[in-house]
């Protein structure tokens, strides 16, 4: 032993009160339920809720034994056991290995932290399967940015053309934008936290200005309590956009909705499909939605912004007037 191991050994032995304090250290060091909550607390509030969605079904599924796992508990059993629950209320894979990936973080971290060298998911899959695509194509893009809607609803068609128009962006990074400078906007995409910068385009600027705010870039923030109000209430009316007729004595309201699963996210992968079609290279598409990765290349060298302007203009012109 080293000298200093030694004078921590002949320490905790003269004082016991103090080496149980050390020993229940250790113990929560090793503790899975400790460290996943602890790594939740680390994210931002929507991430977080997301983290405690997990440990939520976790304590339905184990119960207190949860407190009591370590690392090394939570094996590959554990993790099939775990899934086989999840399935009896969550059939669809792609939903489970939300929380799967999340426990497999915790994981990661706890490895790089040299808590456990255990590693249930090395030979667990938690690929994602492929869904049906979630996007609108240009005719049905053009039919919605110019249909005649219902008087309340053409604030909500107008923010998704804006959201598109703005590459997709997403509904809470919208809803927290504060200014453009330089003709462009600028902020820390929430779900990356990385620096994003969009330019603003005229027929994007033409829509901000008829919402403006004076605190934010937009009313949405003065009008709804926050972001995920928003989000309820913009998705709920693109759903109900399209042919309406009243029937019956009372006027009953009946719609024929054309695009009856649409969600602000359809903005985003919309924007993708079209500029793959148009033959913009995938790094400028992923570049343009924020899917830069984290390797010393990118960091270290901007990709050009040139290159994700031009391509946004490309797909604006192509939907917006048919140019290509």
């Amino acid at each position: 032993m080293k000298a200093s191991e030694i004078r921590s050994y002949i320490d905790l032995e003269l004082n016991p009160e103090r080496a149980e304090a050390k020993a229940e250290e250790e113990r929560k060091a090793k503790s899975f339920a400790v460290r996943f909550l602890k790594f939740a607390e680390s994210k931002s509030a929507s991430t977080r809720g997301v983290y405690m969605q997990t440990y939520r079904r976790m304590i339905a599924f184990a119960g207190d034994e949860l407190q009591k796992l370590t690392f090394e508990d939570v094996t590959r059993d554990w993790i099939g056991k775990f899934e086989a629950f999840l399935a009896k209320t969550a059939p669809s894979k792609n939903a489970r290995n939300i929380h799967l990936r999340n426990i497999r973080a915790v994981f990661n971290e706890a490895i790089d932290d040299e808590i456990t060298t255990a590693y249930p998911f090395r030979r667990y899959d938690v690929r994602p399967v492929a869904t049906r695509k979630r996007n609108l194509k240009v005719e049905d893009l053009r039919t919605l940015f110019d249909y005649p809607c219902e008087e309340y609803a053409v604030k909500y068609q107008d923010l998704f053309k804006l959201m598109f128009m703005l590459i997709g962006i997403n509904a809470i990074d919208l809803y927290n934008l504060k200014k453009i400078v330089d003709g462009r906007v600028s902020f820390n995409r929430s779900k990356t936290h990385r620096l994003y910068s969009i330019k603003v385009e005229p027929e994007a600027l033409e829509i901000i200005n008829k919402y403006r705010s004076k605190g934010w870039l937009l009313d949405i923030h003065d009008r709804y309590k926050n972001h995920q109000d928003f989000l309820k209430k913009m998705n709920d009316a693109l759903k109900k956009i399209g042919p309406m007729k009243r029937v019956g004595r009372g006027g009953k309201k009946v719609r024929e909705p054309l695009f009856p699963e649409i969600s602000t996210y359809w903005a985003r992968h919309s924007w993708a499909t079209i500029a793959a079609s148009l033959d913009i290279p995938r790094d400028t598409i992923a570049h343009a939605l924020g899917h830069g990765g984290n390797t010393v290349t990118d960091i270290y060298i901007d990709f050009d912004e040139r290159k994700v302007d031009e391509a946004n203009r490309k797909v604006l012109d192509w939907v917006l007037y048919g140019k290509r």
